[in-house]
């Protein structure tokens, strides 16, 4: 970890679930506790708005394959 002024940097970031704050990996508790890792501590702590995105993504995959079954029936 390096320090720049007031600001902290590391070079990963993790959510805690357990804690409900960001965490720089050097922090990070148990795996099965965590989302990321992630570039940013802000990435981080905005780690719901990216997991909604992700699920969005994977249920368009979802129904366009279910779709794509459906026409070869």
């Amino acid at each position: 970890m390096r320090e720049t002024g007031d600001v902290t940097h590391d070079t990963t970031w993790y959510w805690d679930l357990d804690r409900k704050t960001a965490v720089p990996a050097s922090e990070r508790g148990p795996a099965d506790h965590l989302l990321g890792p992630y570039p940013t501590r802000a990435e981080a702590e905005n780690w719901k708005a990216k997991v909604e995105e992700r699920n969005e993504g994977w249920d368009e995959a979802d129904e366009e394959w279910q779709r794509s079954t459906n026409d070869s029936d």
